[in-house]
């Protein structure tokens, strides 16, 4: 819930709504939020919660501060949370402390923050994120068998470092990769490191080390294990993708084609899920697609427009991914001089992952381009850059 709360707040999210011609069901829908849950906080007779409040007023294009003074919201939550869980991190290999919880209730909390990564949710995230990287260090420290433990801290330090990474905590994500790194052997398990290989690319991204990056990747896929099920095939699979997009960005066309079409291959009798906190299937596989183009330069423009011309992102798949098929598709149509239609891909990754959208530093550009070039409805794009940050 926000820190401030205002009984005011139900009636100007309600005017807003009728300033911008928009119904309750429009609302609800743009904010992926329910109906009832929409008629009661105009009502008065529910308060939204931070993230409900942001996702409300994305989907009516004003900055939350414009519904609720003095609101802070993801951003300071995120800001209050990165030195404590930079203190979690200090001595990862040293016991300090009994566990508070134990396996089960472990699982139950990792399991929920894995959910709120793949939702987007970075300030859920943020709240818990010191307590739960603690629990679950103590926890492997005080396990006599270190496996089950090894994966939760794994998934644990993955969650944590969506945000830290998001964020622009470009070192503390390292270091929270390094933990992955040093815990993943215990794990025993060769699809869990697949998984933290798979977020080591983000180091690699972030140095523009896309050479090198490639070729980890390339290692963690000889070492993977044989396909035998569709986990195996996941597992493999999303590397392949992962490969495919570092590839694109050094500007490997055959690599970047190599991987996508083994990709491809595997998805093919795979059902598109989240696999060890991994989305794989052929829905995730056709992004990845559009994500190669755009990685490869605005010479491959035609091929991200092939892509988006009769085909979105099914509403089942994780936010944070369909978001980010509406941001590169968006940069690609700013190259090609489609400026309203890159501005309205904005708007649709915002409606669908307020969060995401909002830190993602392609959508901030694009967004500062179309500003620059003064394309676009002038009044809407000027809301949308003051809330993306963009001006």
């Amino acid at each position: 819930m926000p820190a401030v709360e205002d009984p005011g707040l139900g009636k100007r999210i309600a005017a807003t709504r009728r300033a911008r011609n928009k119904r309750q069901a429009d609302l609800a829908r743009d904010a992926y939020l329910s109906l009832g849950m929409i008629r009661a906080i105009e009502q008065g007779k529910r308060y939204p919660g931070d993230t409900a409040l942001e996702s409300i007023a994305a989907a009516l294009g004003v900055d939350p501060t414009r519904l609720l003074a003095g609101f802070t919201g993801t951003e300071t939550c995120v800001h209050t949370a990165l030195p404590l869980v930079s203190a979690a991190l200090a001595a990862y290999d040293v016991p300090l402390s009994a566990p508070r919880r134990g396996l089960d209730e472990l699982h139950a909390a990792v399991s929920d923050a894995v959910n709120w990564r793949l939702a987007a949710q970075y300030g859920r995230i943020a709240q818990n994120a010191a307590a739960l990287l603690d629990d679950a260090l103590a926890l492997f420290h005080a396990s006599t068998d270190k496996r089950e433990a090894a994966r939760l801290l794994v998934a644990t330090a993955r969650s944590v470092d969506a945000v830290a990474y998001k964020y622009g905590a470009h070192d503390l994500s390292a270091r929270l990769i390094d933990l992955m790194r040093w815990a993943v052997p215990h794990a025993e398990d060769r699809l869990v490191s697949n998984s933290v290989a798979y977020v080591r690319t983000e180091v690699f991204f972030t140095a523009r080390a896309h050479a090198a990056g490639t070729r980890a990747l390339e290692a963690a896929i000889d070492a993977a294990p044989a396909v035998s099920d569709e986990s195996t095939a996941a597992s493999r699979g999303a590397l392949h993708m992962r490969a495919a997009v570092i590839a694109g960005r050094d500007g490997d066309a055959g690599a970047a084609e190599t991987h996508l079409a083994e990709a491809r291959r595997l998805s093919a009798s795979t059902r598109e899920t989240a696999y060890l906190g991994t989305a794989f299937g052929p829905a995730s596989v056709k992004i990845h697609e559009l994500s190669v183009a755009v990685s490869l330069g605005q010479g491959y423009v035609d091929r991200a427009f092939a892509v988006a011309r009769e085909w979105a992102p099914p509403g089942d798949l994780p936010a944070e991914r369909r978001s980010g098929f509406w941001i590169e598709l968006a940069r690609a149509q700013v190259w090609g001089g489609r400026m309203e239609d890159a501005f309205e891909s904005l708007k649709v990754a915002r409606s669908i992952a307020p969060q995401h959208t909002r830190e993602h530093p392609w959508a901030r550009e694009t967004t500062s381009t179309l500003v620059r070039l003064r394309r676009a409805d002038e009044e809407s794009l000027h809301h949308f850059a003051g809330w993306l940050g963009a001006v």
